[in-house]
């Protein structure tokens, strides 16, 4: 008896920025996706699509200062909306808090080691008196500055790469990487890493993020078999923290998810830009308890000078 004909093969397209991590991301995300989906009997493909994101043609400001997170999504955005691609991957810390209804979180990926690592020096108090330090981030500056007020912050924006080679050449003592990063580009020997209790990574550091369009049930079912449901749970309680401190891209705020006996911790801190106030507090996350993010910020913008206060917008108005 003759075989019938075989099922017909989907064509998934993944769109991602065309950093050499973001295609490691982009790769990782389709392994993924194509175990899970062999596993299911469901014969897809996945082409990957590179996007040149505003974000990678303007390196000679800080983010902040040329448009704010939104120029890491803003073309994948634009292509997944108009059906040019079915899905995107994005570094989580980096896509915007509040995002278009038209645009799902489909899958968070088992996060990565979320602490950032410290290249040019053995230790933060090994830097040498009125270190020069290569970061645009807000939250490395000010942390930076809080423990070592002696340094000074020059600006460092570029892929991995990129910044390293600007560490090379002598532009600075010292930069601060996330560690997550270097894993994925087979960098792990790079730098030191700063422990999470002492130095808050980024919301959402060292997590995946997947988006499709909201209306797209079929992506969004086959997306959800990679979706890792504890990492998934830890970044949204970080953004929800983020959300009502209505932080940005001027914000200076670090924050550590952690589980402890069944329960999640969320470890929080705000400084001034110049790292000269912090306040600090943590909330422990009962399970169906969601309004536990918000409490915190409450508590935080409530202690905080106006030094900081004046960089966050309050609840849902962050970007």
């Amino acid at each position: 008896m003759a075989a019938g004909p075989s099922p017909t093969q989907t064509i998934l397209r993944l769109g991602t920025r065309r950093s050499p991590l973001a295609i490691a991301q982009a790769e990782e995300a389709r392994d993924r996706l194509l175990g899970a989906a062999q596993a299911a009997g469901d014969r897809i493909a996945v082409e990957i699509v590179r996007v040149t994101a505003s974000g990678d043609r303007v390196l000679d400001r800080p983010l902040a200062e040329i448009g704010g997170k939104a120029l890491w999504t803003r073309e994948l955005d634009a292509w997944l909306l108009a059906g040019e691609i079915d899905f995107a991957v994005h570094s989580l810390k980096d896509v915007e808090t509040i995002r278009p209804t038209a645009i799902a979180l489909a899958a968070v990926l088992p996060r990565e080691d979320i602490r950032d690592v410290l290249v040019g020096a053995p230790s933060l108090a090994a830097l040498p008196q009125g270190a020069r330090i290569g970061t645009s981030a807000p939250r490395r500056a000010a942390q930076i500055l809080h423990l070592r007020p002696d340094c000074r912050i020059v600006p460092f924006r570029g892929n991995v790469a990129t910044r390293l080679a600007k560490l090379a050449a002598g532009e600075a003592e010292a930069t601060l990487l996330a560690r997550a990063g270097l894993n994925r580009l087979g960098e792990a020997s790079v730098g030191v890493a700063l422990e999470a209790d002492q130095w808050l990574p980024a919301p959402g550091q060292g997590a995946i993020a997947i988006e499709c369009r909201a209306t797209d049930t079929a992506t969004r079912a086959r997306l959800a078999r990679i979706d890792d449901a504890a990492s998934h749970a830890d970044v949204a309680a970080e953004r929800a923290l983020l959300a009502a401190l209505g932080g940005n891209c001027h914000s200076a705020l670090g924050v550590w998810s952690r589980r402890e006996g069944g329960e999640r911790c969320l470890r929080a801190a705000l400084f001034s830009p110049d790292g000269a106030a912090r306040v600090i507090d943590e909330e422990r996350l009962v399970r169906g308890d969601a309004d536990a993010p918000a409490r915190l910020a409450a508590r935080l913008l409530a202690a905080a000078p106006v030094t900081i206060s004046a960089h966050f917008a309050g609840p849902a108005r962050g970007g």
